[in-house]
């Protein structure tokens, strides 16, 4: 068996159910979808529906581990390297929030092949005469999540890296830390705080306190990516982003006015309060 039918197979094993009645349906949809070109409100709310339904049980594989042997065995099977570390394997088992985080941006990048194959005519058929014959939307949607999973593990370790990175330098002291790290996040908060003492509490401790939708904001900023990026990839407004990215500001100052972290004094932005201005008038 090929593996891309085993993907398959291991998928519909996953959603169960009448596959060809499934068919049937799917094809219907499609071609409804097709009459406005994939695109306006039909399309959206098309696309929330599949999301909706895909997100549980992708998140039963990444649990389980399949999505992650399916993806690592995908790519052996055309000459790419690829591996999944077992702290990494581990963490994704028993973490919700880890789930979470790497879900988002396997969605994200799902949906939006998902949706340009169709445009272009290359996306799912009810006729596709593979080893297994035609599969279900939801069984083509899956294995679109098990292609683009790759990339997506390989930000959200990158990303574990640089957090552990920072947390290696909770002076400061290295210029890299403050030009992409949380430096940047802090840069422009319009706060003074005067401590000067190191705390016990870390900011991932701070982050994970935060709104996932924070969490996500914070984690794409720490990685390098830009507002307009981390909006489209989180279908945010870049107005939603930035209040998000306040919000974490706030947090951080809060905690540190709370003695629960520290943070450097060359990394605060010496705000001038509503009251001096005044004065100063």
């Amino acid at each position: 068996m090929s593996v891309d039918a085993e993907i398959i197979e291991t998928i519909d094993a996953v959603l169960g159910g009448d596959h060809v009645a499934r068919i049937g349906q799917d094809a219907a949809r499609i071609e409804e979808l097709a009459g406005c070109g994939f695109e306006g409100l039909a399309y959206e709310v098309f696309e929330i529906e599949l999301v909706r339904e895909a997100e549980p049980r992708l998140l039963g594989m990444l649990r389980e581990g399949t999505l992650a042997r399916l993806a690592v065995k995908q790519c052996k099977n055309r000459g790419w390297k690829f591996f999944v570390h077992e702290d990494d394997s581990r963490l994704l088992r028993s973490s919700p929030l880890e789930r979470d985080i790497i879900m988002v941006d396997v969605l994200t990048e799902a949906t939006r092949k998902f949706r340009r194959d169709l445009q272009r005519g290359q996306g799912w058929k009810a006729d596709h005469n593979g080893p297994r014959g035609a599969c279900s939307l939801m069984s083509y949607f899956i294995g679109q999540c098990v292609w683009v999973f790759r990339r997506a593990y390989v930000r959200w370790a990158r990303q574990r890296v640089s957090w552990a990175r920072l947390h290696a330098v909770y002076d400061f002291t290295e210029d890299a830390a403050n030009e992409a790290g949380l430096g940047g996040l802090l840069r422009a908060a319009s706060y003074e705080i005067d401590d000067s003492e190191v705390f016990s509490t870390n900011f991932e401790d701070i982050l994970v306190e935060q709104a996932p939708h924070t969490q996500a904001v914070v984690r794409l900023t720490v990685m390098g990516f830009s507002d307009a990026e981390i909006a489209e990839r989180l279908k945010l407004t870049v107005a939603a982003v930035r209040q998000r990215r306040s919000r974490f500001r706030t947090a951080l100052y809060q905690a540190a006015r709370e003695r629960r972290i520290w943070i450097p004094e060359q990394l605060h932005t010496k705000a001038v309060s509503r009251e001096r201005n005044r004065g100063a008038v």
